[in-house]
């Protein structure tokens, strides 16, 4: 399955490159071998897509449940491993059965991908990370990869000037800049401070990304 994924991450990569006029900086921060845990802002619709193709790994990144069942889609997600998360309200147990599979994935040495936002921004900014990376970094000490993504607000696929995915798209081959930060030791940072801290170097790496934009 992995010789698959990373076919499947080659493949993306060559789609997202049509698609957008993609940069990406500090691929190398992602270890060679091993699990790790990336985390980046959540702009849009692609952003998953952008990053898996932008990784010099293939990510198995976390989704809404909804969305992960859509009947056209599921048969994708199912085979890039994608892992679904429901709210506890909706189904009991929900969050203990992603906290299981994202920690067996790391343990067989995959790489992870969360939005800690845990939704598309509203208005193009970073907002609050909600709680849930301590408990995944409690269970697996494995690095963290900050990621900053900019150029995908205004697209269609983002909420600018309304819902996503419900106006027509007005651009072709935007410009789109993803950096990567180097890694975290998440236990060399008190638990407290924890989220604040990757939200403040996620912050600096997608400055850094919409700066590269604005050179270009």
């Amino acid at each position: 399955m992995n010789g698959v994924r990373q076919v499947l991450r080659s493949l993306i990569y060559l789609a997202m490159r049509l698609c957008y006029r993609l940069h990406v900086h500090g691929r190398y921060h992602l270890p060679r071998q091993g699990g790790a845990l990336v985390v980046c802002n959540h702009v849009s619709f692609m952003d998953a897509l952008v990053l898996g193709g932008g990784s010099p790994r293939p990510l198995r990144f976390v989704m809404d449940q909804p969305i992960f069942d859509s009947p056209w889609l599921k048969w994708w997600f199912q085979l890039v491993g994608a892992i679904p998360i429901e709210s506890e309200r909706r189904s009991p147990g929900a969050l203990r059965r992603t906290l299981d599979e994202i920690s067996r994935a790391l343990h067989r040495g995959e790489v992870v991908m969360v939005f800690p936002e845990g939704r598309l921004t509203p208005d193009g900014e970073i907002h609050t990370f909600r709680r849930g990376l301590e408990t995944i970094l409690a269970r697996d000490n494995v690095p963290v990869i900050p990621a900053g993504l900019a150029g995908l607000w205004g697209s269609w696929t983002s909420h600018y000037n309304g819902k996503a995915l419900k106006k027509w798209p007005s651009r072709f081959r935007a410009p789109v800049s993803l950096h990567f930060g180097p890694p975290i030791n998440a236990q060399e940072v008190n638990d407290v401070a924890l989220r604040s801290y990757l939200e403040a170097r996620v912050r600096g790496l997608k400055a850094a990304a919409d700066k590269d934009l604005g050179h270009r």
